[in-house]
């Protein structure tokens, strides 16, 4: 069952603000139903890609919050429409076993050059020349990163459901760190805030992190923090081929992703508006970063979102502007 919590009321509410269109636009009483997950921070990708639909015609209903799994099967199956974070490869799995390219589509490219992996503090990298993750298989390093006391490194990692969470147990696994490292789950902003806390008080710390996100405006890598290396390559289910060494030759254990607007094939087919603007749209990893640091920072409530997305079309109309020619054109 799809749900509508505090990520998606916020969708909701900043949905409303601005949502008259044309009466002429090509997506008139179509209806689309958005899908995110229970990361707030999608709401701004999401409400930029309805907004859009909006100046286009289309009747866009509240976003529901469901996680990736079930949400790539709902909008195979139909009973939704899109969803603005489909991480490839990195959902590659969800999508293979939602159905695939028979039943999804996820044409163009809406951001690039997402990276994740995991980062320690900097003072206890250098003091203890801690550059790789396998370095804590030794139980006097991991016992650093102790936060309840049973001896384990603690690492503040990634939701049920979201994917990454499959990556973290699996290279914890091949990296032979399953008696020295715990795999910390819950609320992921929850949980950061926790490990933000910690280290202010110069604790060290163990993190899992992607971008784009706020935590690395927060704790910026190279300075007050830095990436591990892993070992060697090693990925689960769809991606267990690919080869995560940059060209550098550092190996931060995953590969860079690219974020895809996901939607419905048979909508795609018969909309092919909506389509091309799917396609279309392309938004800058550092604009997503900077509008996440400013939810992080308090300007969370859907006024604030609403005002982001308003803002960033204002500050970019001929984008904007291209982006619906470019669709309208698709007829």
């Amino acid at each position: 069952m799809m749900k509508t919590r505090l990520p998606t009321l916020l969708f909701a509410a900043a949905l409303a603000v601005g949502s008259a269109f044309a009466a002429d636009a090509p997506g008139k009483g179509i209806k689309v139903q958005p899908l995110q997950s229970s990361n707030a921070e999608e709401s701004f990708q999401t409400l930029l890609v309805a907004r859009a639909l909006q100046k286009l015609g289309y009747e866009v209903a509240p976003s529901k919050e469901i996680e990736y799994a079930t949400a790539h099967v709902a909008i195979a199956n139909g009973d939704a429409t899109f969803m603005a974070a489909h991480w490839s490869p990195l959902h590659d799995d969800f999508y293979k076993n939602a159905g695939g390219d028979a039943k999804l589509s996820r044409k163009g490219t809406y951001s690039t050059n997402a990276a994740q992996g995991y980062l320690i503090d900097k003072k206890t990298a250098e003091q203890y020349k801690i550059t790789r993750i396998d370095q804590l298989k030794d139980p006097k390093l991991a016992k650093l990163f102790d936060s309840t006391g049973d001896g384990k490194a603690d690492l503040t990692g990634c939701n049920p459901g979201w994917g990454c969470e499959a990556v973290i147990e699996h290279q914890i696994d091949k990296f032979g760190l399953k008696n020295t490292v715990s795999h910390v789950q819950g609320s992921y902003a929850a949980l950061m805030a926790d490990t933000i806390a910690r280290f202010k008080k110069g604790q060290p710390i163990l993190y899992y992190t992607w971008t784009p996100y706020w935590v690395s405006g927060v704790l910026r890598p190279g300075q007050e923090v830095v990436w591990l290396e892993v070992p060697f390559s090693s990925l689960p289910g769809e991606q267990a081929k690919l080869d995560t060494k940059l060209p550098n030759g550092k190996n931060f254990g995953f590969v860079l992703n690219s974020q895809h607007v996901l939607v419905n094939k048979e909508f795609a087919a018969k909309n092919p508006v909506a389509a091309r603007l799917f396609e279309t749209m392309q938004l800058p990893v550092g604009d997503i970063n900077a509008q996440n640091l400013r939810m992080r920072n308090g300007e969370d409530k859907p006024a604030d979102i609403a005002r982001h997305v308003d803002g960033w079309i204002k500050a970019h109309q001929k984008t904007f502007d291209a982006w619906i020619e470019t669709a309208k054109a698709a007829k």
